[in-house]
């Protein structure tokens, strides 16, 4: 079952290279959404909040899990091809390799042309926080960091999540994601009933995320460091992300890339002041958004070996045995 789930997989990362996420057709993450906004208007209020939460991201997992797995199911009752195909086609739904670095290259290409106005406006449709202030080096950093961090969260996880379980446990991980994207806040309205969707992503998201930040260094050569430095600020500065999961890619680019990421943001006026990550060998520039899509690009292909080997390993190691 391992092969058909590599396979899926691989039709995934195709369907997503040439289709990516039209914006006008239906996709499963929007629908996950609906539901998920609806419970919590319904759910987040009055007492036990913690536990409609727990309730809330159970239903959903359960839901979706069910579905997909009655989809999957029958189409491999109709014959193996098509039900290879029709998880490809599921998981290229949880996977955003190209809508990520379409996002990306948004910012990039007013910011190249100095019209900061619209490279902010781009860049406030994909990061929480205000932009309406930020100079190049800082909008340059927001696009960084949330390619970095998307690399693991939009890309790889679900990749390697569909390796264990194919398409069902691969629309389990993106409810979780989704419904942490959402819910998982902490502040008053959310830290009692986003509080288990938070960490269930946490949890979800341990393995593959380390994983993903390794693949980076492994595939990516370091542009102003050797690769012994690189691997030094990497793990140096990986756990100072004040998630427990996003700094290993966050790091890893930042290394790779020879500048310093976190700092100083700002959300609704707020101030919110992060550990730094990597070394500032050069200030930040809007080259280096394109230079981030490059190493996503490697660490994702470099992710698919990586499960293909993993996998392949896995069927030789039970025949043999």
């Amino acid at each position: 079952m391992i092969l058909f789930h590599l396979c899926a997989i691989t039709l995934a990362f195709v369907i997503d290279a040439l289709i990516g996420d039209p914006p006008n057709w239906p996709h499963p993450v929007r629908w996950m959404g609906r539901l998920i906004a609806f419970l919590d208007t319904k759910l987040n209020k009055g007492r036990f909040r913690l536990q409609k939460g727990v309730f809330m991201i159970l239903f959903v997992v359960l839901l979706v899990g069910s579905i997909t797995t009655l989809i999957v199911w029958f189409s491999y009752q109709v014959h193996p091809y098509i039900g290879i195909l029709a998880e490809g086609i599921i998981i290229s739904t949880t996977i955003a390799r190209k809508s990520l670095k379409q996002a990306a290259m948004n910012v990039y290409q007013p910011l190249k042309q100095a019209d900061l106005s619209k490279a902010r406006k781009e860049l406030s449709y994909i990061v929480g926080r205000d932009t309406e202030k930020l100079d190049e080096g800082e909008i340059t950093r927001g696009v960084v960091e949330t390619v970095a961090e998307n690399t693991s969260d939009g890309i790889t996880a679900p990749m390697f999540w569909s390796m264990v379980g194919g398409a069902p446990i691969a629309m389990v991980y993106r409810a979780i994601n989704t419904c942490d994207s959402m819910v998982g806040y902490r502040n008053e309205r959310y830290h009692q009933f986003g509080w288990c969707s938070a960490k269930m992503d946490d949890i979800v998201n341990w393995i593959p995320s380390r994983l993903t930040g390794l693949v980076m260094m492994i595939c990516n050569k370091p542009t102003h460091l050797n690769r012994k430095n690189a691997l030094r600020i990497w793990k140096r500065d990986a756990k100072k992300h004040p998630s427990p999961n996003s700094g290993w890619g966050e790091a890893a680019v930042a290394a790779l890339l020879g500048v310093q990421l976190g700092g100083i943001n700002y959300y609704d006026g707020v101030i919110s002041k992060r550990s730094v990550m990597g070394d500032p060998i050069v200030p930040l520039g809007s080259n280096h958004i394109k230079q981030a899509n490059s190493i996503m690009q490697n660490t994702v292909t470099g992710f698919l070996c990586l499960l293909w080997i993993g996998g392949m390993l896995y069927e030789l190691a039970t025949s043999w045995f």
